[in-house]
């Protein structure tokens, strides 16, 4: 897993990861509560597109990030 603010990799350890974790895992929440709420804010893109459900499952391929901001893939 990448931990940066430039965007860049996040390796699953299982099938899927939710989107909150996700978002919380790369630093851009510090918290799950602020992650949930960044993503139902409309704040987070997955695959370009605007994302409001923080239990969204992704997977391997998908790209998710702040909108306007760096993305990160999901790796297998």
């Amino acid at each position: 897993m990448t931990e940066s603010t430039d965007g860049g990799t996040l390796t699953l350890r299982s099938e899927y990861i939710t989107l909150a974790h996700a978002v919380k895992a790369v630093g851009l929440a510090g918290t799950g509560g602020q992650a949930k709420y960044l993503v139902r804010e409309g704040q987070v893109t997955v695959n370009g597109e605007p994302a409001l459900q923080p239990g969204r499952k992704l997977r391997a391929g998908d790209r998710f990030g702040a909108v306007g901001g760096p993305e990160w893939t999901i790796l297998s």
